[in-house]
């Protein structure tokens, strides 16, 4: 058995977790500084926008396992037995073709702009690390993987759709409490 392969955009989760540093210093600062139900209320709204900003930056992810792959986008796990996988591909982002589920975008491997305008000018080369050639080689190692783990797979095994509930859960309640912060104010 081979080890979990992971993938996803290291730029979305620097971007990600400056946004959860700044949060969290004004979680802080709530806490320190204004225990009243208006800090609850906002408090809880910087709640809300650290969970968006974990949904949205550090949560999609691709890993490949010896039985499947696991796209986790932003609310939703898809694990795809390896022999339920028909193609795979790169347009802005990763899409993985399956037999019954149709077409997963997964946005954990993406593209840059500037490299595909670079690309399309043919102007100034790209860098040796692009996110062109890092998407190529992810489709590779799916596909490689496919090859690999295809036939060992169970033929009965279907793709299978999971939400991310702890995620909408905390959501939920951060927006509850938010709710009713602002009704008691």
């Amino acid at each position: 058995m081979s080890e979990n392969e992971q993938y996803l955009s290291s730029s979305n989760r620097i971007t990600g977790a400056v946004v959860m540093v700044i949060g969290l210093v004004g979680l802080v600062d709530i806490v320190i500084e204004w225990r009243t139900l208006g800090g609850l209320l906002v408090a809880a709204l910087i709640g809300v926008l650290m969970v968006v900003t974990y949904l949205g930056l550090f949560r999609p992810s691709v890993t490949l396992r010896p039985d499947g792959l696991l796209i986790r986008n932003h609310v939703r796990d898809h694990h795809v037995p390896w022999n339920r996988i028909t193609d795979v591909d790169v347009a802005d982002i990763l899409r993985v073709e399956t037999e019954g589920a149709g077409r997963i975008r997964c946005p954990g491997v993406q593209l840059v702009m500037r490299d595909l305008r670079k690309q399309r000018v043919g102007g100034r080369k790209l860098a040796a690390e692009n996110s062109i050639s890092r998407a190529d080689f992810v489709v590779e190692r799916i596909e490689s993987h496919r090859e690999r783990y295809a036939a060992a797979a169970d033929p009965d095994s279907k793709v299978v759709t999971t939400w991310a509930l702890p995620e909408l859960i905390a959501l939920a309640a951060l927006l509850v409490i938010a709710l009713v912060a602002q009704l008691l104010r």
